[in-house]
């Protein structure tokens, strides 16, 4: 578990699973984002995937998954040791907040402490999903400039950021 000054980030078990089911976003990110339900049982399907809870406090308020690749994030495999970033969001009800800015930084952080040997991580946002891009950046992502298309969202921006 890793703190950060209201947050922390730990690894979804099935004590919190049921916590989780609770968490929604917005109707317009839902195209984007997808259930969580659906989130979590991709994650049954995958090994090698680690589904994350965002908490403040004992509450959770968002989720993310690593994936062990970025393959199956952006199609392609990097030079760099690279990890995927999958269906990170805040909950509806947190949202405008700047949480997702310190869910972020907090994740950061544990991912430089469970995965030291990776040395990169990437996503993809969907272009209209202009607020997470704005995110993104202002937290460290860069736009690669080549844009993702497979999956059922649209076009998406593919975004790289170097691990510490």
């Amino acid at each position: 578990m890793h703190e950060h000054p209201t947050l922390c980030v730990i690894q979804v078990d099935a004590k919190l699973h049921p916590s989780l089911l609770g968490l929604r976003v917005l109707p317009v990110q839902r195209d984007w984002v997808g259930a969580i339900a659906d989130l979590l049982a991709d994650v049954a399907l995958c090994p090698g995937n680690e589904p994350m809870a965002i908490l403040k406090g004992d509450t959770p308020i968002g989720y993310y998954c690593i994936e062990p690749t970025a393959r199956s994030v952006a199609g392609r495999d990097f030079e760099l040791p690279s990890l995927g970033l999958r269906g990170f969001f805040i909950d509806a009800t947190w949202q405008g907040r700047g949480l997702g800015k310190q869910a972020l930084q907090a994740m950061l952080v544990d991912l430089a402490r469970r995965h030291p040997d990776a040395r990169q991580l990437a996503l993809t946002v969907n272009c209209n999903n202009h607020a997470a891009l704005q995110l993104y950046l202002r937290t460290g992502f860069h736009d690669s400039g080549e844009l993702y298309h497979g999956g059922r969202s649209g076009p998406r921006h593919l975004l790289l950021r170097p691990l510490p």
